[in-house]
């Protein structure tokens, strides 16, 4: 039988909505607290039942809740139907060829909260983000293996989510195979080698599979510069999906563009060229310099890591926005995107209604895009649409 902790009556709403993260602070005082890692039914003072979770003391989302149906036991038939399902819809979109990159498990939107899931090539990069996923890694790994049929799976724990939940972080050998230092994966045609140990993430920005394309069709003849480009997933798409007449690729890290360079090699792309930089001190320079784009890729890493940071992101997201503007020629494509989650796509387009004022030209909004279809957004679970990417027509001013 499963612990009992009480919600505060005044925030039942947000768990009627099938949020799945209760707060310390969202939780009456109790005399005797649940140990780690078990299973919690989360009721209202009067009794009402809402939802089942997991429990933890270290963090401050106090409870994680998977399951609404009462009396739903987290057993081993719980997860292995999650996962079952999770991996059934990347596999319905296509997404399970053997050279594919592809998010087989994304959390809180998956209904496995704390657990993330990538497949690279046959290989799984698994991140844990919550303690009770991993004190419970033998109800999940073999269902995990069964459906997927791998060759060799590593979980990668960050440092400050570690801190934050109370675990070890670091990178620790699952299952099977060691995974290669570097793997090819195919997207769209183009090939691109991942570091699946040291790279963003898991490796990969998966979740702009989609807008890569997208942003491609508007490169055709242009002249494009992508800002923030990592290993080159805008920049290569533009290059030889979208005919591009030329395309600069920038980004801080030389690892980065190092990898970029030998992708463009690797595909034979000639009309990309790729630079370190930091991205304000570039822009300021282009601009100095006159020069001007048919098209501008602005991909930046978050600027929101937390509530408290979202005026400073916007500020700075502003200022990323307004250069890459003044760079475009009339009539040129800015892609504007944000990963971060605090800052949602309301205060993103006023951001840039702030920046069409500034510069004094309009912005024309053809495309409102997101993650790719393997990262869906759960409504119950706002944090879920964290990627907003636009793509915008800016005519003369």
């Amino acid at each position: 039988m499963a612990c009992i902790v009480v919600l505060k009556p005044s925030k039942q709403a947000t768990f009627l909505a099938r949020h799945p993260w209760v707060l310390a602070k969202s939780l009456c005082s109790s005399e005797v607290a649940p140990q780690d890692g078990d299973e919690v039914d989360l009721i209202l003072p009067n009794g009402r039942w809402l939802a089942r979770g997991m429990y933890n003391s270290k963090s401050h989302i106090r409870v994680r809740l998977y399951s609404w149906r009462a009396g739903e036991t987290l057993d081993g038939t719980f997860w292995r139907e999650r996962i079952r399902s999770a991996v059934q819809l990347r596999s319905d979109l296509g997404l399970d060829g053997p050279q594919t990159a592809t998010r087989l498990i994304f959390s809180e939107a998956d209904g496995l909260s704390g657990l993330i899931v990538d497949c690279y090539a046959q290989y799984l990069v698994v991140q844990v983000t919550a303690k009770v996923i991993a004190a419970h890694r033998n109800a999940w790994l073999p269902p995990l293996l069964e459906f997927t049929n791998p060759r060799g799976v590593i979980c990668r724990t960050d440092a400050k989510i570690a801190q934050a939940e109370g675990m070890q972080p670091g990178d620790e050998h699952l299952w099977g195979e060691p995974l290669p230092e570097l793997l090819e994966i195919v997207e769209h045609g183009l090939k691109y080698r991942v570091d699946l140990a040291a790279g963003q993430k898991t490796g990969g920005y998966l979740d702009q599979r989609e807008n890569h394309r997208a942003a491609a069709a508007y490169a055709r003849g242009r002249k494009v510069l992508d800002v923030c480009c990592y290993v080159g997933g805008f920049a290569l798409a533009a290059a030889r999906l979208g005919a591009a007449a030329s395309v600069l690729g920038i980004d801080s890290s030389q690892r980065a563009i190092d990898e970029a360079r030998r992708n463009a090699e690797a595909n034979a792309i000639d009309n990309a060229r790729f630079e370190t930089g930091e991205c304000f001190e570039k822009l300021d320079a282009l601009r100095s310099a006159g020069e001007k784009f048919g098209m501008v890729i602005l991909d930046p890493p978050r600027f929101a890591g937390s509530r408290h940071s979202i005026d400073q992101a916007l500020r700075a997201y502003h200022r990323l926005n307004r250069l890459g503007v003044e760079l475009l020629e009339d009539d040129g494509i800015l892609v504007t995107c944000s990963c971060s989650g605090r800052v949602n796509r309301f205060e993103f387009q006023r951001m840039l209604g702030g920046v069409s004022q500034k510069c004094g030209r309009d912005i024309q909004v053809l495309e409102q895009r997101g993650a790719a279809p393997d990262h869906p957004y759960r409504i119950g679970c706002p944090e879920t649409e964290y990627l907003k990417c636009l793509i915008c027509r800016v005519p003369r001013g």
